[in-house]
């Protein structure tokens, strides 16, 4: 099968020092090392063709002369003072290498050099091939005044950068374009900042494209007094505190630059305090259901933030449902570019709403179809796990993101291929019309990654239930029988490519499975996430509409498995207070990184964990205008009344974990072992021991194992072509 895939290990830090070497002074001894490091991205992974460096000299020695080059260019000019460093925004850098060299003029000290890798700002970088085909929106995306980016200006999407600006009003809620920068109207509102600086609420809009998304960009800044801002000027009123946010919802994420980003950037609360924040189309889930690529969008995002304001102290992470498990995965795969998540309505990934819902459809579909008498509805709750049954319909039809064919009947809700209308229909995928079409599924959506069938052409799959047991907690519970038992895994069955029902098991692709794991589409929990502060902040039902409680606690066991610990994991169930919570995060992202001790980071995190960052739910208010009440234990996975938290909020299963899987859920491919008669509760005849062994000729799952392939994420992994296939001017190296 082609793989699609390269995949490095790269350093874990956003901004990586790179050493040059050691200058040598008149006595032969080591006079001290010059430093050469990008600021605001990795250095071989820079876009847009410029990037912000530091030369660092030694502590302690004098400034020599300095001449710094690139590619043989004098860029002196470009770096100015900073400290004991010298830091310049270098600009002009050619598609591919280019060489940063820096001559110092003095005795004993030695030309250092940084080679810089420079993409195109409209991507790929690491996420491998741009996906096609892929729908321009800029035509269709408002701006604050009202008009839109207008219409691309390539086939990827480009549009000019605009830079709007809106105020609040006082005694308002709601930002009102600002008609003119030369000055404010009587009515704008004052702010305060966490920096304690009172200012008029005045924001700077900025709005553009990269990677093919549209991004924005907003922070506090007055026009009529403030500097144009730069990496050496930042906007006075900014608090140095940076917050990337995303939409959410997976469905119909397919092909799209996106007409909207998924949550508004406008954040009346945060932009008053003083925070920044940034946002793009790509982020937005129902946009592109494409983890890796949000990564990269990401990554090129803070790069351009930072050449354009400076660095910040922190950078934390916001969002609910698919906004959750986007910050979590890019927090993971990517480590360095957050320091703290917090999420509401949390998922791992959307992965693991699909495969959930794969495993509650072959259920439904085995219910309403291949035996519709045979199980009570008390039964089927057995077996699946959920609540009830509504519930697991509800889990069931999250299986539609893994179906391309249009208007399949099936159970209550189902809507398979569901498409945003902005896709033409003429490019979706069709069965037998059209084979060759775009296929709206969460595996083609990250066909980089997942590798691709050379005979169809569609994404691989990652899916597999080969020694799966379905009902087997039902079965050692005396719910349903052993003849139950055996018949429904008998015929439960699998699906094909086009998410057809057939009688075999899915066996799932052994490199797509790798690569999902390696690459964070499947979240690990033991990239980024380990050393950084993880706040789930609430929100749940686990009687419809598929935000179940078991995804909360599959984010802390993938924590603890990964690393041996979830202590970094924060979690508070109810209707948590929103500012409340925000406020205990910061409080100890902030501590964290305040923390210059030479201590490991994940000490850090531990020991600067404030008092009030315990595990916790909140009552359910008593009536619509009063706040409950925070009931401070350990949160736990139950749906017993066992505790005052898990009796309010009860914890209900999910179909492979009443099939005998881990909470975590992050076992795609089981390793089987032989059946035992003493994993059955309740004993098989000779005949039916045969007909197990039938149903199961290679064994049932051990899932005190690993899975198959399963391996920890590689931190900054890419998909994209070789340095060496790069365009570059070679003379720049001699």
């Amino acid at each position: 099968m082609q793989t699609n895939a390269r995949i490095g290990l790269m350093a874990a830090l956003l901004a990586v020092q790179v050493p040059v070497g050691i200058a040598q002074g008149p006595s032969g001894g080591v006079r001290g090392r010059v430093a050469i490091r990008t600021l605001s991205t990795h250095a071989d992974r820079v876009s847009g063709g410029d990037v912000l460096v530091e030369i660092a000299l030694p502590p302690g020695s004098r400034r020599p002369a300095l001449t710094v080059t690139l590619n043989g260019r004098d860029a002196t000019a470009a770096f100015r003072p900073d400290g004991p460093s010298l830091v310049g925004l270098v600009s002009g850098l050619e598609q591919g290498r280019n060489l940063l060299r820096v001559e110092t003029e003095g005795e004993g000290w030695a030309t250092e050099s940084l080679e810089i890798t420079n993409y195109p700002i409209t991507g790929p970088i690491v996420s491998g091939p741009h996906r096609a085909p892929f729908v321009c929106q800029t035509h269709e995306f408002k701006l604050p005044d009202g008009t839109t980016l207008g219409p691309p200006l390539d086939a990827n999407c480009s549009a000019p950068t605009r830079i709007q600006y809106v105020y609040l009003p006082a005694g308002g809620s709601a930002f009102r374009p600002l008609a003119a920068t030369t000055s404010l109207p009587p009515d704008v509102a004052m702010t305060t900042t966490t920096s304690g600086a009172k200012v008029p609420f005045v924001v700077r809009v900025e709005t553009g494209t990269l990677n093919r998304g549209i991004y924005q960009n907003v922070v506090l800044h007055d026009p009529t007094r403030d500097a144009p801002p730069s990496p050496f000027s930042p906007p006075p009123a900014w608090n140095r505190r940076l917050i990337a946010i995303h939409g959410a919802g997976c469905p119909g994420g397919w092909y799209r630059q996106g007409a909207a980003q998924g949550v508004n950037p406008l954040d009346v609360a945060r932009l008053g305090e003083g925070y920044a924040l940034f946002i793009n189309t790509l982020n937005h889930p129902s946009n592109s259901c494409n983890p890796f690529l949000a990564g990269e969008t990401t990554m090129m995002n803070k790069e351009r933030f930072i050449e354009t304001f400076g660095g910040p102290a922190f950078t934390v992470s916001m969002g609910g449902s698919g906004g959750a498990y986007t910050s979590l995965q890019v927090g993971d795969a990517f480590p360095g570019l957050f320091d703290g998540v917090i999420a509401t309505a949390t998922f791992p990934d959307a992965l693991s709403i699909a495969l959930a819902g794969l495993d509650a459809h072959l259920l439904t579909h085995y219910f309403a179809v291949t035996n519709p008498t045979a199980f009570t509805d008390a039964q089927k709750i057995a077996v699946s796990g959920y609540s009830g049954v509504r519930a697991l319909v509800d889990a069931a039809n999250q299986a539609q993101r893994t179906d391309p064919v249009p208007d399949r009947a099936d159970i209550e809700g189902y809507a398979s291929a569901r498409w945003n209308d902005a896709v033409p229909s003429e490019l979706r995928y069709h069965p037998a019309a059209n084979r060759r079409g775009a296929r709206p599924t969460v595996f083609d959506a990250a066909r980089n990654v997942y590798g691709t069938d050379p005979e169809t052409g569609f994404a691989l799959r990652p899916f597999d239930n080969v020694g799966v047991q379905y009902g087997l907690a039902a079965l050692n519970a005396g719910a349903i029988t052993t003849a139950e038992f055996l018949e429904l895994n008998e015929k439960i069955g699998g699906v094909d490519q086009d998410a057809n029902y057939r009688a075999a098991r899915s066996e799932g692709d052994a490199g797509a499975i790798e690569r999902a794991y390696r690459s964070g589409v499947t979240l690990g929990g033991g990239g980024g996430l380990a050393s950084i502060p993880v706040f789930d902040a609430g929100r749940y039902n686990d009687t419809s509409g598929y935000h179940y409680q078991w995804f909360h606690f599959a984010v802390r066991e993938r924590l603890r498995r990964q690393n041996g610990t979830a202590a970094n994991h924060l979690m508070w169930r109810g209707p948590v207070p929103a500012d409340q919570s925000w406020a205990v995060f910061i409080k100890w992202v902030a501590a964290v990184k305040g923390d210059t001790s030479n201590r490991p980071q994940v000490e850090k995190v531990a020991r600067n964990r404030p008092a009030e960052a315990v595990d916790g739910c909140w009552t359910a208010a008593a009536d619509s205008g009063a706040p409950g009440t925070f009931v401070g234990e350990p949160q736990t996975f139950s749906s017993r009344p066992d505790s005052p938290c898990n009796e309010m909020y009860p914890s209900y299963s999910f179909t492979r974990h009443a099939a005998g899987g881990p909470l975590d859920a992050n076992i795609l491919k089981c390793q089987l072992k032989p059946i035992d008669s003493k994993d059955y509760a309740t004993p098989f005849t000779p005949s039916e021991l045969q007909r197990l062994k039938h149903v199961f000729p290679d064994g049932v799952c051990d899932w005190s194992k690993p899975g198959v392939n399963q391996v920890p994420v590689v931190p900054w992994a890419s998909f994209g072509p070789a340095p060496e296939n790069l365009v570059h001017d070679a003379a720049a190296f001699r």
